[in-house]
């Protein structure tokens, strides 16, 4: 009774193995090293500032470092989201084809060349008006994700992403969910570096 009972349930668990390709030991390190990267870069791009350096603003139609932040901790749940809906649909990028390479998504968090206007609610940054609120929101989810990153079975190329416009692969709107906050840091540190930016 014992061997009819073990036997079929191996044959399921190989089957389901074989079934789901988990993402590539060099993706995971990709994705993983990244998201620690842009984790730790805003931390730390806010750290000790003044509630003054925190609310400055170069020009009325431009963001505060604090607002940044808000934003980082309104739009990131909502690309996670995103990338659980995705992953739960059938897989389908053998029908398609990314529009982006992984290196355009790499170098989108480094060109702020272009400015690309937020919306979809995204743009509501006084949703935190405490810093600590928003960091504390923003470091949450991120443990989440990296969490997802280190223990995910799910095949992340397999599987389209394209709530935004332009079709990419789930494992690539990952990565752009960290490239994105890269943006943002680059962002912070052109308002540290504008001449009026208070010194204290």
């Amino acid at each position: 009774m014992k061997t009819i009972r073990v036997v079929p349930l191996l044959v399921v668990m190989m089957t389901v193995r074989v079934l789901a390709a988990p993402m590539s030991e060099a993706d995971r390190e990709h994705l993983l090293v990244h998201f620690q990267m842009t984790t730790q870069m805003v931390e730390e791009q806010v750290i000790g500032l003044s509630p003054a350096q925190l609310e400055y603003k170069a020009s009325p139609d431009r963001w505060s470092i604090r607002e940044v932040v808000s934003h980082l901790a309104v739009a990131e749940p909502d690309y996670w989201r995103g990338v659980q809906k995705a992953v739960k649909a059938a897989p389908d990028m053998n029908k398609k084809k990314s529009s982006a390479t992984d290196a355009d998504i790499m170098w989108y968090g480094i060109d702020r060349v272009v400015h690309t206007k937020t919306g979809g609610g995204h743009e509501k940054v006084d949703t935190y008006k405490d810093l600590n609120e928003a960091i504390g929101k923003f470091e949450a989810l991120r443990v989440t994700m990296m969490d997802y990153i280190k223990t995910t079975n799910d095949d992340l190329r397999a599987h389209s992403f394209g709530e935004y416009g332009e079709t990419i692969d789930c494992w690539q709107w990952m990565l752009e969910i960290s490239t994105h906050s890269e943006r943002h840091i680059q962002q912070i540190r052109e308002i540290k570096n504008d001449p009026g930016f208070p010194r204290k």
